[in-house]
């Protein structure tokens, strides 16, 4: 079976986003994927991931995340040999879990939301698999949600229960024997995924100043979840600029639209499309070799140093000519194409150092990588991951901006913002922030 995954992986400053789209291939669960990434000079990752799930969204998606990466680097049949195979299980280990005693690995994490009953799934699916589970005492939960209101979420839990959650990741953080950073799975469009989240994304921005902070998050159904999904989506998009180093973003719609017509599904549960995220992310974060004709595991998930220094004005550019592109053309600063399987040595990649693929200020050189492994990811023999740095999700961005500036100029709902401290002149502050992300990314093609 062959398997193509691309996710396009857009960079501005420091704001990142992914989102799944069809991509025509023989698996069903094949997804194109965009995601805006940005990161510090020199920063990459190194060794172990503390993972933090918040919200019902985030524990749910978390869960299956572990899942995924547990079920695939115990895969039997990884086409490679044992010894290679060993390496790579030992890599996975050190990423994203730790062992107890009894041999039972312990996912690298800490669960949080503000209602205990997500919490206490998510724990006794873990435990009952048998295969490997959280920490005792890795989660925090109370008796009273968000209600959807970002503010809430942002201004009243998040101060309320700092020192408690802190405490956790702390903890968590010292079991590592080398921090490479945190991934944070929550929701854009509810409370406690989405203010708290984006509470707790500041919080490590400060206390963990040099470690990558990677935050996963849920895009909302287009026709709506909630009332004021769009007012959640931009404040949370617009703080995560600030303290994230990527955000990598999931459209649901899309998710949805692949377990319907790719993977024939008839009832389409949460859980059908928490599981192909979760392969995705798995697809892209297992390991990788560290260099062309190595056979050592690189430790580091996405280890590219992706900050975008564009030329200064007046100076001189490679001379393309970008303004004969056609508008609808998606242009890119940064490709990695990610090989995984049978026959990765012999791939023809050519077609990526294309320069009309790219802004006119980068050379193909500098802007396209590839990572090989020939161990198989899961049960394809062969797959590719594309991660792309690019204007796929622009429109997107710009839809929910525009819906979301359409509320704001009639004052609607306003005041379950205002009564918990986040003030209009924060929303504008959001927009103004956003349509610089939306403008910069537009001009990219000329």
């Amino acid at each position: 079976m062959f398997l193509v995954l691309k996710v396009s992986m857009r960079i501005i400053r420091r704001l990142p986003l992914l989102s799944l789209n069809r991509t025509e291939t023989a698996d069903p669960e094949a997804v194109s994927c965009s995601l805006f990434w940005g990161s510090k000079p020199g920063l990459c990752l190194s060794m172990s991931i503390v993972t933090v799930q918040l919200g019902q969204c985030g524990n749910q998606i978390g869960f299956e995340v572990f899942d995924a990466l547990f079920s695939d680097s115990h895969c039997p049949q990884g086409l490679c040999s044992k010894r290679e195979n060993e390496a790579y299980q030992a890599s996975c280990k050190e990423r994203f879990f730790s062992e107890e005693e009894n041999g039972v690995p312990i996912a690298r994490a800490v669960l949080v939301d503000m209602e205990p009953k997500v919490i206490n799934q998510t724990l006794s699916k873990a435990a009952h698999s048998g295969r490997w589970k959280y920490g005792q005492h890795s989660c925090f939960c109370q008796k009273q949600g968000s209600g959807n209101n970002w503010a809430y979420g942002y201004s009243v839990h998040g101060p309320r229960h700092e020192e408690s959650i802190m405490n956790l990741i702390q903890k968590e953080v010292e079991k590592c024997d080398s921090l490479n950073g945190f991934f944070i799975i929550m929701s854009m469009a509810g409370g406690t995924g989405s203010g708290l989240g984006a509470f707790v994304t500041q919080n490590l921005q400060d206390q963990y100043s040099n470690s990558l902070k990677m935050n996963q998050i849920i895009w909302p159904y287009g026709t709506g979840e909630v009332i004021v999904q769009n007012y959640n989506s931009i404040l949370t998009l617009s703080h995560l600029y600030r303290s994230s180093d990527a955000l990598l973003v999931h459209e649901n719609d899309a998710v949805h639209k692949i377990c319907a017509k790719l993977m024939n599904i008839k009832q389409i549960s949460f859980r059908d499309i928490n599981q192909v995220l979760a392969h995705q992310l798995g697809r892209v974060f297992q390991p990788t070799y560290s260099g062309e004709g190595s056979f050592h595991y690189r430790r580091n998930p996405l280890g590219i140093d992706w900050q975008v220094r564009p030329p200064l004005s007046g100076l001189p550019t490679r001379g393309k000519m970008s303004l004969n592109k056609e508008s609808h053309f998606n242009t890119s600063i940064a490709n990695l194409v990610i090989l995984r399987g049978k026959d990765v040595h012999s791939a023809e990649l050519g077609a990526f150092k294309d320069p009309a693929l790219y802004t006119s200020w980068l050379e193909p050189v500098h802007a396209f990588s590839v990572w090989k492994t020939q161990r198989a990811f899961s049960k394809y023999e062969k797959s590719a991951a594309l991660v792309s740095n690019s204007q796929f999700l622009v429109k997107p961005l710009d839809t929910i901006v525009g819906k979301a500036w359409n509320m704001f100029a009639s004052k609607a709902y306003i005041h379950q913002y205002t009564k918990f401290g986040i003030e209009e002149e924060d929303f504008l502050d959001s927009f103004t922030l956003l349509e610089q992300v939306i403008a910069s990314y537009c001009n990219l093609g000329f």
